[in-house]
């Protein structure tokens, strides 16, 4: 399975640790949760961003065929 390394501050470790403390988890798995939910709330802003783009352009299209 790929893998990928990260480095940290001292500090950022200590917090990384206490967070994952926090919430019964792993270090790993703290990461691996708050790295996807990035992915994925970002590829939910692309594909409302190309949604209303395409609603938008809707109109614009549809003159720009006519002529």
């Amino acid at each position: 399975m790929p893998a990928l390394n990260l480095e940290f501050s001292e500090e950022e470790m200590a917090d990384l640790r206490n967070a994952a403390e926090r919430e019964g988890q792993s270090l790993k798995s703290l990461a691996h949760d708050a790295v996807m939910q990035t992915v994925s709330s970002r590829k939910y802003l692309v594909e409302d961003a190309a949604s209303r783009v395409a609603r938008i352009s809707a109109g614009l299209n549809k003159r720009l065929a006519e002529q």
